[in-house]
């Protein structure tokens, strides 16, 4: 039984709901039991939605009376229910889009309550097609050093990145780069031109598509193929990061912390790597 003004635990039967939606999700055979359950599970969801509102009038009534430590308590969880609901009322939402409209493009949408900054990246992998989080950027020079990071809000298009990244660059050193390489996804005539404008020596964009004989003779280079080669040597440099420095999951909240957590692992490998040079050096 509830008692008048208590507020209803719905964990078990949202629990048995997920469980349920797992199993009915494996075949399409069971795709209306599904969408019932769904309907069913955004019904609990509103529920506590209302139990929401009614909680934050309770605090707010609540923190006029209590003690100034008390009151301390009773704001943050107030300020967390607010900063909850209209994350949870989205997730509804988008959830009743795409069941029943079957809209998958739905603006703003929210992956996840608690890191609500999460986005959508793909990948184009057959195994992995999507990824969760946020695409981060990172710039290497000599000796396997990472000389800039940047943590993006949105998914932006690999092409749009080259420029702020040669102006990066120049900002730090105070000089272009001798040779900038990129993947294909860098690569157009307007980046290439923009490097060579800014004073770079060699520029390595291999370009996308068919290839003239001309530019497949200027990517036959001896030049360009081995600055291919270094910058497929900074993909493993990505691959270091997330296995030795733990950027496959950032384990702080928000923005602030995910650009913490990936400064953090930045740091590390170039200390790593700067002492692993040094002591290459007094070897020899």
């Amino acid at each position: 039984m509830i008692s008048r003004g208590q507020i209803r635990n719905r964990r078990r039967s949202v629990t048995r709901r997920v469980l349920t939606i797992g199993y009915q999700a494996r075949s399409p055979k069971t795709r209306e039991a599904l969408v019932q359950s769904y309907r069913t599970l955004m019904a609990t969801t509103r529920a506590v939605l209302r139990d929401a509102d009614t909680m934050v009038r309770r605090l707010g009534q609540r923190r006029r009376t209590a003690t100034s430590v008390t009151a301390s308590i009773l704001t943050r969880a107030q300020q967390q229910l607010q900063h909850l609901r209209p994350l949870v009322a989205r997730v509804v939402a988008q959830t009743r889009a795409r069941l029943l409209g079957g809209d998958t493009r739905v603006p703003g949408k929210v992956l996840s309550v608690f890191e609500p900054h999460t986005v959508t990246i793909r990948k184009g992998k057959i195994s992995k097609p999507n990824e969760f989080g946020n695409l981060v950027t990172i710039q290497e020079s000599e000796h396997q050093i990472i000389t800039a990071y940047e943590v993006h809000a949105t998914r932006p298009a690999d092409v749009t990145l080259w420029t702020p990244a040669l102006d990066r660059h120049q900002a730090i050193f105070g000089r272009p780069p001798d040779l900038a390489a990129g993947d294909r996804g860098f690569s157009s005539a307007t980046n290439e031109q923009a490097a060579i404008d800014r004073g770079v020596r060699r520029v390595i964009l291999p370009r996308r598509g068919p290839k003239s004989a001309a530019r497949r003779a200027h990517e036959h280079q001896r030049w360009f193929r081995r600055g291919q080669r270094w910058r497929v040597g900074c993909e493993g440099r990505i691959s270091v990061i997330k296995r030795r420095h733990g950027l496959r999951r950032c384990r702080y909240h928000g923005t602030d912390g995910m650009a913490r957590w990936v400064g953090l692992g930045v740091i590390a490998d170039n200390l790593i790597n700067t002492a692993t040079f040094l002591n290459a050096r007094a070897a020899t």
